[in-house]
């Protein structure tokens, strides 16, 4: 043990600013994602409620599959830094086209359900006749741009498995930029145009019909196209990916490479769609506790998302680490490095907290004024700093764990550590109490249900990274090679 301690020290300074050095891109290009839907939500509002409903609406639908996509797409990430810390970069190509070939069928596919299937499901949801309307011509105009960012991620896993995490975050911001201003111009139109410019604007400016939600999908869609297509021209430009030459000689669908791509992504991708569906579930359920209560619940968990950026980003960091060094058939020395981000991990959910400590009640105070809503979301911004730790750490340790390639077991406890665990004692403890010793907790409950889940999934999952690093270390598991 003290051995490892000594080891892991060792390792800790010469890992440590690599490490960083890929996360912190990574958390730029989140954040200018994230970005996208707040803009959207702002603009939108200022327009009308029904527009600001229906876009919220609609969103509920596509980001989590989405994220499903975005997920599955991300099993390319290790696979291709294995082969690179393996000098295997002949193989890169074809996996990359294979996954390309995959984020085709995956856009294409999310594009039919959005443009055909989402009005029965608002009928079922009963949602107003005019917000399912516009939600409906929002998600229209969104299926537009589902092949394109799936093809954007599949390229941003390759190059983020290449090391090279940089070009996400200016594309990202691009993204963004292209963003703001088509989203202005469709939603508010040749009105909004004059109101900010001026009436010195030609006729046929002042002309152009506000769009509404409408329009904010069609700049969503412009949004991810052009990013889509920044990515293929860079991959296609740049000399930074060496000698795989990415764009030369494009491969037929393999059978055997998208079965592997899948069988490392696909889990990946249910993992998060767990992760979005337990944010959702509580939100529905702690909606029947009262305004006060809503507002303070999403002005927590909105507050808290952002910072937990951080830790997200250097989990993916993490899975390139790990993967790079397992390819270069060092297990022994894999392990220290997947050890070593879980320490940075843990500093970085004290840094959390400490934010969350310090800044609390001012952030609070640009939220809202009203001073129901605001000691309540204090009181869950405590909790909060709470399960920093659990969440920093599970999420992290499933980092590392899909550089190992070992991503089914990861989506089996979370499954159990979110929805039965976390959901489940949540919505006991919100609506039940604890027997007849605590009364019921209200949203209280969900989020110490949040705790609960979260404490689970680290608990189990670094479990299963102590038995996986040690098993390769010791040859007793080999890894799925290309």
């Amino acid at each position: 043990m003290a051995q490892f301690v000594a080891d892991l020290l060792a390792a800790n300074r010469k890992e440590t600013r690599p490490l960083l050095r890929l996360a912190l891109p990574i958390c730029g290009a989140q954040l200018a994602q994230a970005g996208m839907s707040v803009v959207d939500v702002m603009m939108t509002g200022r327009l009308s409620a029904t527009d600001l409903a229906a876009v919220s609406v609609g969103s509920g639908l596509w980001l989590p599959l989405m994220l499903f996509m975005t997920g599955t797409l991300m099993g390319l990430t290790p696979i291709i830094a294995q082969l690179l810390g393996a000098g295997r970069v002949g193989r890169i190509r074809p996996n990359v086209h294979q996954a390309l070939w995959v984020s085709l069928a995956l856009g294409l596919l999310a594009a039919g359900l959005l443009y055909f299937t989402v009005m029965p499901v608002f009928r079922l949801m009963s949602v107003p006749d005019e917000v399912a309307t516009r939600a409906a011509a929002y998600l229209a105009a969104i299926a537009f741009g589902m092949p394109g960012v799936t093809l954007f991620q599949a390229l941003r896993a390759f190059s983020d498995g290449m090391n090279h995490t940089r070009p996400s975050l200016w594309i990202s911001l691009i993204g963004l930029g292209v963003n703001i201003p088509s989203n202005f111009v469709l939603i508010y139109g040749g009105d909004g145009l004059t109101g900010l410019l001026g009436d010195w604007l030609p006729d046929w400016v002042q002309s152009l019909p506000a769009l509404g939600a409408f329009g904010c999908g069609i700049a969503t869609a412009l949004s991810m196209w052009i990013m889509a297509l920044a990515m293929i021209h860079y991959t296609r430009r740049s000399r930074a990916y060496g000698e795989v030459e990415l764009w030369y000689s494009p491969a037929p669908p393999n059978w055997r490479i998208i079965g592997e791509l899948l069988h490392v992504g696909i889990p990946i991708g249910v993992a998060i769609f767990v992760e979005v569906t337990l944010f959702t579930l509580i939100a529905l359920f702690v909606a029947s506790l009262g305004e006060v209560t809503v507002a303070a619940h999403q002005i927590a968990l909105n507050y808290t998302s952002i910072l937990f950026m951080l830790p997200l980003s250097l989990s993916m960091a993490l899975t390139v680490r790990v993967g790079n060094t397992l390819g270069q058939g060092r297990p022994d020395f894999a392990r220290l490095v997947a050890w070593n981000g879980i320490l940075v991990s843990l500093a970085i959910a004290a840094l959390n907290s400490l934010l969350l400590w310090l800044t609390a009640e001012p952030v609070i105070a640009l939220y809202t004024h009203d001073a129901a809503v605001q000691r309540l979301t204090l009181s869950l911004v405590i909790l909060a700093m709470i399960f920093q730790l659990s969440d920093s750490l599970q999420v992290n340790m499933a980092g590392a764990l899909r550089g190992y390639k070992d991503t089914r077991v990861v989506m089996l406890i979370t499954l159990f550590s979110y929805w039965l665990v976390g959901l489940g004692g949540g919505h006991w403890l919100g609506v039940r109490g604890l027997g007849g010793l605590i009364d019921p907790l209200g949203v209280h409950g969900y989020w110490i249900g949040l705790i609960a889940g979260l404490s689970a999934a680290a608990l189990l999952l670094g479990l299963r990274l102590r038995r996986i690093g040690k098993a390769v270390m010791d040859a007793q598991r080999k890894l799925p090679t290309q």
